[in-house]
């Protein structure tokens, strides 16, 4: 075995992939630029460690569950609702997460809500933090399969871990009383501790339609919003638009 096969084996047997792929471009470019072999070890760790950490992002957001893809580059401000303009800055720190705070994203179908609830989620997993997307619907349906089969503890140390959970559809579909605990007792691990994206079409004061208990649903609404971010995101549908431009480029 010649001294390249001898690291091709090595580089597999340690799991070094990028090493392995690129080698004979690493060989050519040292000898190119007459690297001594220190940096010639440095250049080829240096690099199998970025790939690494490529590909621990792409594996974050993919574990994250996201619907599908929006990058907050991809968000066009302008159609986001004033409210949301003027606080974009500030999420985009993703400061609320070291912090531990909330985010409630509010308003009216069509206004950018879930995107830029995806688009804070995607960037926070290349970033580093562990992120959870869900709606409500699933998440309580999970909760009480998880009561059911006596996993609760398991799951509910599983959802302590993430960095950030982001529950979408808050209000689309009520639940029932049993529902509602669940989900008020999971939040509540969170409060001051874990940050929380909520995506909501229902004002405050249309919480308890959900809930079926004001007192739970004021319990719930003093903790989400305690130091959250509270974004009024109620404007003109971006899809009502983008569906009337459509029809009307049909019809010319």
């Amino acid at each position: 075995m010649n001294q390249k096969d001898k690291i091709f084996e090595l580089s597999k047997e340690l799991r070094l992939p990028t090493i392995r792929k690129n080698l004979n471009k690493y060989i050519d470019d040292a000898c190119h630029e007459n690297l001594d072999y220190t940096s010639f070890l440095i250049n080829i760790l240096d690099n199998e460690y970025e790939q690494r950490k490529i590909n621990r992002r792409k594996s974050s957001i993919r574990r994250a569950n996201f619907p599908y893809k929006k990058y907050l580059n991809d968000l066009s401000i302008k159609h986001l609702p004033t409210d949301g303009q003027k606080k974009l800055k500030a999420l985009k720190t993703l400061n609320f997460i070291d912090s531990g705070q909330n985010v409630i994203l509010a308003g009216n179908p069509g206004t950018g809500k879930t995107h830029l609830a995806i688009g804070l989620g995607i960037e926070a997993c290349l970033q580093g933090y562990k992120v959870l997307f869900t709606n409500v619907s699933s998440l309580i349906t999970q909760l009480k399969e998880s009561r059911s089969e006596r996993f609760l503890r398991s799951m509910e140390n599983s959802f302590e871990k993430y960095d950030l959970v982001i529950c979408d559809e808050f209000g689309y579909i009520s639940f029932d009383k049993e529902g509602g605990e669940l989900l008020f007792s999971y939040l509540s691990l969170r409060t001051e501790r874990k940050s929380v994206i909520i995506t909501t079409n229902l004002t405050f004061d249309r919480w308890s339609e959900l809930f079926g208990d004001p007192i739970l649903t004021t319990a719930l609404i003093d903790r989400l919003t305690y130091k959250a971010y509270i974004v009024n995101m109620n404007g003109n549908s971006y899809r009502a638009d983008e569906t009337k431009k459509w029809t009307q480029n049909l019809s010319k």
